[in-house]
């Protein structure tokens, strides 16, 4: 049977400039994209084409931000997709690799990140399991001194990009992706974890602030009816919203505490 024709729209390099630029990315920006490769198109280049299109966007002084999350460096006794026999587990423990920024690829996140990841030039947090990589003047500046025991609070990149008034580009992404709602949740009353994982000295575990996504699209739906500071747009084929990290911060610290559970966990 041969392979269907593409639906299209025929998506470059040029045109996703274009759209992001009339969705309102600004030259000189720092941007935290989340994305969906998928949802754009036919996508002339692939993942490399919507980089390029992204930092053509934001220009020489702009910074582009993902999320690099290796999330597979974590206990195996909390894996379900898919899960691993159980008479496994302590050899997983024992020979997992240590998390490298250079070689560690990212995942869950989409193949957009994995290719800012190795980005000429692309600077990596160094928290094991939810860093971010950068590409531009900020880079650094976002990426520097990640704590390892902080996955998404105070001293991660996110709270810096609050600080830097960077916005959020949820590019054919949900809500249940932005992760600057987590930050929200290091703000208010919310259990603690103990986390398991690879380190320099063997299988080590630290104490962390409990993250969930669990309802982070009735949260985004909710922040956009009440906050008039979301741009709704399209890039290609796909549905995107642009706006800024501390809004949504600040929202989800109010909206998040009624509706959260506060027992003890591990993962």
């Amino acid at each position: 049977m041969p392979t269907p024709p593409p639906t299209g729209p025929l998506v470059t390099r040029a045109t996703l400039t274009e759209d992001l630029r009339t969705l309102g990315v600004r030259p000189g920006e720092t941007l935290l994209a989340h994305s969906s490769l998928s949802s754009l198109g036919w996508v002339c280049g692939g993942p490399v084409a919507v980089v390029q299109g992204l930092l053509d966007a934001l220009g020489p002084d702009g910074t582009l931000v993902v999320p690099a999350q290796s999330a597979d460096l974590s206990d195996p006794a909390w894996w379900q997709y898919p899960p691993v026999p159980q008479e496994w587990w302590e050899t997983i423990r024992a020979t997992m690799p240590v998390y490298d920024p250079r070689l560690t690829p990212t995942r869950g996140v989409g193949v957009i990140p994995e290719t800012v990841r190795t980005w000429p030039g692309a600077l990596r947090s160094t928290h094991p399991q939810t860093s971010f990589a950068a590409v531009g003047p900020r880079a650094r500046e976002v990426t520097e001194e990640h704590a390892p025991d902080c996955r998404l609070g105070e001293h991660s990149p996110l709270a810096k990009l609050e600080r830097l008034g960077a916005r959020v580009l949820l590019l054919g992404a949900g809500y249940d992706a932005c992760t600057s709602f987590h930050l929200a949740e290091y703000r208010i009353p919310s259990p603690l974890v103990a986390v398991g994982r690879p380190g320099p000295e063997g299988w080590e575990t630290v104490t962390e602030v409990s993250i969930s996504s669990d309802g982070f699209e009735e949260l985004g739906r909710d922040f956009e009816r009440d906050r008039p500071v979301v741009v709704r747009g399209k890039v290609g084929a796909a549905d995107v919203r642009l706006f800024p990290v501390a809004d949504a911060v600040d929202y989800a610290e109010r909206w998040l505490p009624p509706r959260r559970p506060r027992k003890e966990q591990s993962c």
